[in-house]
Formats: structure tokens, C-alpha cells, sequence
């Protein structure tokens, strides 16, 4: 399997320098080193898998604080790594990077695991079975079970137990991504979110609906030239989209009219 080519915790804090061009990220990735390190202080030694997760939330939940609540849903510092160190507080996305982080410093391998609706951690042992952390909600372990059953309660639906698996680190900095992506789109905040939309076609160029939506931020912003250029692109790429008449008609403002509202 090809190795992913930025780590997970660089990129993380790579998302949030946009937002803090400021941003010492040695001194965060210092951090997790430094948190990693009492983990490993706390297991005994030979450190085992038992031990090293019982530490790690001991550590995070436990000493941190590290937890969710309602409100982070609403708040972007909620996705942002800086943040969430700082304020102990996040999304379970955000929140996950972190146990995934420091676990990796500690001598556990911990993936990330993208369920529909909340993101966990998995440990998955050397002969199969798996252990699930829920960082949002202090560091709670669960069994696949637990996880499906909870997913029931809160959709009335079952989850197909393949949604289960591992994400790459790709995977997750996308979902961290489409997360502020949305939280901006509803702040109509199209400044953020094209910075958001043009990060997102970096890493995942195929995504055409990002490509139209950045093309309309920026005919938003008063970018005509670059609302245009994206906006053709997509109509070439998907010419018989649903919304391509809408797409044509925004082409024709632009070419003909000042900046489009909000």
C-alpha cells in the first residue's frame, strides 16, 4: 500500500493555518509528543495494547478534559487542531486526530474510523478483534456491536458493518474539510469557503460539485475570471447536471452583470 504522502497531524494543522497564518505548528506537534509521552509514562512496561489505550484516555479524557459537546457542531475552532488542544474541546473528527496522533507517538496504531454521522477510533488487534473509542465522548470504549446498536438508536436504520472500516489520512482531512465547508456555507461565508472548496479540489480534483461551488463563491466574491473559469470547467465535465441551466444562467451574469448577491 503506497504511503500517504502528509501526515495526518501536519495536515490537520495545515488546515488550520489558513485561518491562523500565525500558527506555530511545531509547538502543537511538540505538544502531542509531549502528551504521548505520559502515556507511555502511565503503561507499564512492556507496554502492551490494553494498557497503552487505557492511558490514552486517561491522558486526553481523563488529565485533558478532551471532550465534545452540542455546541461544537456549531463552532468552527471545533475543526481546527490548534484549537482543540487549546480549548480541550471539538468535533469527534478533530477530537479523534488527536487519540490517533498521540496513540501513533505512544507505540499504538489507531485508525480513524469515518461512521455516517460521528467519527470514531478503532484498535484493531493482531488477531482481529476490535476495540472502538468514541473520543467525543470521553474516550468511551465500544464494542462494532455497541457502535451498530447506537447508530440504530439514533436513525431508526442499520448500518451496513463494511461503514466500519478505516480511513486514510486523506479521508479524514476531506471529512474535516466537507465539515467546515458546510459550517461556512450556512454562514454564508464565501471568503472561507472557497479557501475550504479550493483545498478540497487539491486533494480530491474529481469532486465536481466542489468545483461548482467554489466557481459560484467566487463570482460571489467579484472573481469573475476565476467564477467563470471553474464554472465552464464544470459545465464541460457534467453537461447534463441537473443544475446545469442554473450554471448557464450564472455564466451569463457574469459575462454581463456586476458581482452576484448572497
Amino acid at each position: 500500500m503506497a504511503r500517504e504522502p502528509v501526515p495526518l497531524d501536519e495536515a490537520a494543522l495545515a488546515i488550520a493555518a489558513e485561518e491562523y497564518p500565525r500558527l506555530d505548528e511545531a509547538a502543537y506537534l511538540a505538544r502531542l509528543d509531549a502528551l504521548a509521552a505520559r502515556v507511555v509514562a502511565r503503561s507499564p512496561a512492556p507496554a502492551r495494547a490494553a494498557s497503552l489505550l487505557r492511558a490514552l484516555r486517561e491522558v486526553l479524557a481523563g488529565e485533558e478534559g478532551l471532550r465534545g459537546g452540542p455546541a461544537e457542531y456549531d463552532d468552527p475552532r471545533s475543526s481546527f487542531l490548534n484549537e482543540v488542544l487549546d480549548r480541550k474541546v471539538g468535533l469527534p473528527i478533530a477530537l479523534s486526530v488527536v487519540y490517533i496522533e498521540v496513540g501513533r507517538r505512544a507505540g499504538i496504531a489507531l485508525d480513524g474510523i469515518g461512521m455516517p454521522g460521528h467519527f470514531l477510533v478503532r484498535y484493531l488487534s493482531p488477531s482481529g478483534a476490535e476495540i472502538f473509542v468514541d473520543a467525543f465522548h470521553g474516550g468511551e470504549m465500544l464494542s462494532a456491536d455497541d457502535c451498530l446498536a447506537r447508530y440504530r438508536a439514533r436513525t431508526g436504520r442499520d448500518l451496513d458493518r463494511r461503514l466500519l472500516g478505516p480511513s486514510t489520512p486523506s479521508q479524514i482531512v476531506l471529512r474535516m474539510l466537507g465539515n467546515l465547508r458546510r459550517l461556512y456555507a450556512a454562514r454564508k461565508d464565501d471568503l472561507r469557503a472557497w479557501w475550504v472548496l479550493d483545498r478540497i479540489l487539491l486533494a480530491a480534483p474529481s469532486q465536481l460539485a466542489a468545483l461548482r461551488d467554489r466557481g459560484l463563491a467566487a463570482a460571489r466574491l467579484g472573481a469573475a475570471e476565476a467564477a467563470a473559469r471553474d464554472l465552464e470547467s464544470y459545465l464541460a465535465r457534467a453537461p447534463q447536471a441537473p443544475d446545469s441551466d442554473t450554471v448557464r444562467a450564472t455564466l451569463v451574469q457574469l459575462h454581463d452583470g456586476p458581482r452576484l448577491a448572497n
